[in-house]
């Protein structure tokens, strides 16, 4: 493997963990939860680990004797930075408790379970990946694991290898899988637990015991460095308006906390598109009057942030998208017959007459990103769509209109930008060095307590990692139910941005004076060495939120 000089000295750092489980711990059970909605349907699929307690580690007086036990884990779903070091912190966590155990690494994500295939992972081999970023140590994958025969063939590994538990690492689709393992397994009575880890930069994977989901602290300091080099650079040129779109499909958690890093002069929040029933022309109005004032001062530049998932918030485009996959839920089969060059046809007559004007009244790029492009759980991939080009065009068309009418008299030039994967393993930052170690910890402490069903939690984290509060939520917990593929399913329910919570309404006390000034912020790179001010301070969204 080769290593670069930063990874060599990244090598050394040893991340801190909560004061609670530096040495001996003891559990201590809180009362029975329920789910945040749906109580009776989650209660009835899940009638195993449905209602369990919250669970803390709290300083004990003595190591108990633990067994050696062999764990199994699975890295789900994108990228994130940080998962090399949940894996380090489960490798020293079981090895603490007992030297003998034994840390097993499914290859390519779920399949690799079902498939069969793994690695032993030893002290050399993790040593390597200690503080690094991405998922390469053992890769990962999209595979869902929802059918008995995948279970069944999982637990043959299990048996052969004598794990006890599986721990699958992943947001908010693959954590639901792994609570309908736990149940599975439970209920047939064969002795494998199932643990869970919060992952995802969307940031859209929270509540009141998981503060946040690992990998959003490192990506948003990535994206807001490049957005701030950008910011720079328009400030220097003076001459373009540059439209960024970032990661985030079903919350604006991403796109929120650049704001909050960068201060561009137009921010998009979909959760306030949804809430105020914008239209796409009510939004492009938005953007075009603060270029328009802007410009009534000589400053014929700017910045623009796009949530990835802003056209799915949009209320008219969301009733055509819930429509759409309903409609080809109920038609697959059909639909798979047509031929290419007719199925944007097809889709457009088989819509309601409401929905199918709004279909066609879209760019042609965009009609058929939504209608063709999905991804394996049935929805539209957003990412795929050109939201930042789709704008920039819709305002320059408006300006045009304008300039006519003596409305505007500026100039306006656009680039385009989509950060997305730049962000996804980057080495992670010492917040999501300390967090996702700490995460990989306390998934063996819930192991050796005999826990299943659980999500690893570590809580109080706008505090120094020492008062960190280390525990285990039941994943039941944080469920409710969702259509998906036009069929009612159990999934972990999404954390949207809150416009009443404390990060949005900063943002809105201060955005009308970023539009007209240039209040721009340029945080630079991610600072791994220096003062604690500097390197170990988390979001702005986590400090704002508490």
């Amino acid at each position: 493997m080769n290593i670069s000089q930063l990874q060599k000295a990244r090598s050394a750092y040893q991340p801190k963990v909560p004061a609670s489980i530096e040495g001996a711990t003891k559990l201590s059970e809180g009362k029975a939860t329920q789910s945040v909605a749906d109580q009776d349907d989650i209660k009835k699929l899940f009638p195993n680990t449905y209602g369990m307690p919250i669970v803390t580690f709290e300083k004990g007086s003595s190591d108990a004797n633990v067994e050696a036990f062999n764990v199994g884990i699975i890295l789900s779903g994108g990228q994130a930075p940080g998962g090399h070091n949940v894996i380090s912190g489960i490798f020293d966590g079981i090895k603490r408790l007992n030297k003998d155990s034994k840390l097993y690494g499914f290859l390519g994500g779920p399949s690799g379970l079902v498939d069969h295939k793994y690695i032993e992972l030893t002290s050399d081999i993790i040593d390597e990946y200690r503080n690094t970023g991405g998922f390469d140590i053992i890769g990962s994958g999209r595979t869902k694991l929802e059918e008995v025969e995948q279970f069944d063939k999982g637990l043959e590994i299990c048996k052969k290898l004598n794990i006890k538990a599986i721990i699958i690492i992943g947001g908010d689709d693959s954590n639901t899988n792994a609570c309908v393992l736990a149940e599975y397994y439970l209920a047939k009575k064969t002795g494998v637990q199932v643990i869970g880890c919060p992952k995802t930069i969307d940031g859209d994977l929270k509540n009141e015991m998981i503060e946040t989901s690992f990998g959003f602290d490192t990506a948003t300091k990535v994206y807001s460095e490049v957005i701030g080099n950008i910011e720079r650079d328009a400030n220097s040129a003076k001459k373009y308006w540059h439209f960024i779109k970032l990661m985030g499909r079903s919350a604006s958690h991403v796109t929120l906390e650049c704001a909050l890093q960068t201060q561009p002069n137009v921010t998009l929040i979909g959760e306030e598109v949804e809430a105020k029933n914008q239209s796409l022309d009510d939004v492009v109005t938005y953007i075009a009057e603060a270029v328009a004032a802007r410009a009534a001062k000589g400053l014929n530049f700017g910045t623009v942030l796009v949530p990835e998932g802003l056209i799915e918030f949009i209320p008219a485009i969301k009733k055509l998208i819930a429509e759409l996959n309903d409609m080809l839920a109920a038609n697959q089969a059909e639909f798979d017959k047509v031929a290419d060059d007719k199925k944007i046809e097809y889709v457009a007559n088989h819509l309601s007459a409401a929905n199918a004007a709004i279909f066609n009244s879209l760019p042609a790029g965009v009609s058929r990103q939504l209608a063709l492009e999905r991804d394996p759980h049935g929805n539209v991939q957003v990412s795929l769509i050109e939201t930042e080009q789709l704008l920039a065009d819709m305002v320059a068309k408006k300006l045009a209109e304008w300039k006519k009418e003596g409305k505007f008299a500026g100039k306006f030039a656009t680039q385009h930008h989509f950060f997305g994967y730049e962000g996804r393993c980057a080495a992670p930052s010492n917040f999501d060095a300390d967090y996702c170690y700490s995460l990989g910890r306390v998934a063996a402490l819930l192991i050796a307590s005999g826990k299943t069903g659980y999500m690893s939690s570590v809580r109080n984290t706008t505090k120094p990692a020492a008062e960190w509060l280390a525990g285990g939520i039941p994943i039941t917990a944080m469920m409710n139910m969702e259509k998906r593929n036009g069929k009612m399913k159990p999934v972990i329910q999404k954390a949207l941005v809150k416009l009443d919570g404390g990060p949005f309404k900063y943002f809105a006390s201060k955005r009308a004076e970023w539009a007209i000034e240039t209040a721009f912020v340029y945080p630079g790179p991610i600072q791994y060495f220096g003062p604690s001010e500097v390197c170990d301070q988390p979001t702005k969204t986590l400090t704002l939120e508490h």
